[in-house]
């Protein structure tokens, strides 16, 4: 279990009340009111709208003189999220990349290839900044250019591959499909920024001849790098010397019983730049009791599992894309990709599931109908099943997008 450091709040509780933000957020609460966890259980949450409204800069608690660098969220669905760092915060995020790299049993004599994109985008600078502190070779590929990527992987021998799930899976089918699986000498995958499926992470090992390491972040939270699962099972371990976590109902806002799925809440004991009290990631995981068998005291979580605001709504049923995932896992004959597109058409809405494999002609119509059956069965609706070719759906070197929602 995570151990609340009731010091630690106070004194961010202080420091966040610096910025404009937080002055409003918190008015009325000063640190000493907290006494003891119950009493920080009571604080307002903060959420990814709270912070679009401080754009671009109201969650600065610091002067400009010791703010070193920004980063953002992508803004793809509506103002960005700009959070500053300080050189104390990138320094600590440092320390907590090489930590995972450590834990996944990356060295400093690995050669490590970053494929996740520069900039703005908190990615492929934290690869970067964990594998130069740890003293191994950075290969900062970022994205794209798969030809480049595959030639500088096999001229550079690269050990270790960092990547999204999503480009992991196309390098991985480029390789098989160039036949020079024999010419790679990757040993770990280090795959962040989205959720993937069991299906999906057995390919990409079983394709890429690798261990994979499942890491976590997001950028309000320094970025990629809070969170590993070391080489025991797949609960990551949380850095929790830099922060507070909670597991809350995403519906009622009260602390989950140990053990039981909620969404994940984050508390930043030392951030400079931009520290964060309480904040909704809206990831959905659960806390796994107990000590690790690879000896580590750092508290664990489950893998992530979905997103409390992921869920649509189609014809009264509530469809999670992390039960899709776990649906289509336990059939046979289904790969890993697939995608919902969703349309409203004469009054009512359609939902059509698409969905890779390499089963052909009647065998290939069988499997449309065990999906169809086996998706009304566990969700309550009947989709429209669409088998298509094992590569035909699209692939990203970015996160996939799992659905699409044309009724709006």
């Amino acid at each position: 279990m995570v151990s609340f450091n009731l010091e630690a709040v106070q004194n961010a509780i202080t420091h966040a009340k610096n910025s404009e933000f937080y002055k409003n957020k918190l008015n009325g609460i000063e640190s000493a009111d907290i006494k003891r966890k119950e009493d920080f259980e009571k604080l307002p949450f903060t959420d990814k709208e709270d912070l679009r409204s401080a754009y671009p800069l109201g969650l600065q608690v610091v002067g400009d003189e010791k703010i070193v660098r920004i980063h953002s969220s992508s803004g793809t669905t509506g103002t960005p999220v700009i959070i500053p760092y300080t050189q104390k915060d990138v320094n600590d995020w440092a320390v907590m990349f090489r930590r995972c790299y450590e834990t996944a049993g990356i060295t400093n004599l690995d050669r490590i290839h970053i494929t996740p994109g520069y900039g703005l985008w908190t990615a492929g600078i934290g690869f970067q900044l964990g594998a130069e502190l740890l003293g191994a070779m950075s290969i900062p590929m970022g994205p794209g250019n798969t030809d480049k990527q595959i030639k500088m992987m096999i001229d550079l021998k690269s050990t270790v591959l960092c990547a999204t799930s999503s480009y992991a899976l196309l390098l991985a089918e480029e390789i098989t499909k160039r036949g020079v699986k024999d010419k790679i000498c990757l040993k770990r995958g280090v795959i962040g920024s989205e959720r993937w499926g069991e299906k999906m992470r057995g390919r990409i090992a079983n394709e890429l001849g690798v261990s994979l390491f499942d890491i976590y972040g997001l950028t309000e939270i320094y970025g990629p790098g809070i969170g590993i699962n070391c080489g025991h099972d797949s609960a990551m371990h949380m850095w929790s010397d830099f922060f507070y976590y909670e597991i809350i109902d995403p519906k009622t806002g009260e602390i989950q019983p140990e053990g039981e799925v909620g969404e994940l809440v984050i508390t930043t004991y030392h951030k400079e730049g931009a520290p964060l009290i309480r904040y909704r990631t809206h990831d959905l995981t659960r806390e796994i009791p107990g000590k690790c068998a690879c000896g580590s005291a750092f508290p664990r979580i489950d893998a992530i599992i979905g997103r409390s605001d992921d869920m649509v709504k189609v014809r009264g049923a509530m469809i999670y894309p992390s039960r899709v995932d776990e649906l289509l896992a336990k059939i046979d004959g289904v790969s890993s990709e697939y995608q919902i597109m969703i349309d409203h058409v004469s009054g009512r809405d359609i939902l059509t599931l698409f969905f890779e494999t390499g089963l052909k002609d009647e065998a290939l119509k069988t499997l449309e109908k065990t999906v169809e059956a086996e998706f009304k069965q566990t969700i309550g609706l009947t989709p429209k099943a669409k088998a298509v070719a094992v590569g035909e759906l699209p692939r990203s070197e970015k996160k996939s997008t799992r659905v699409f929602d044309n009724r709006y």
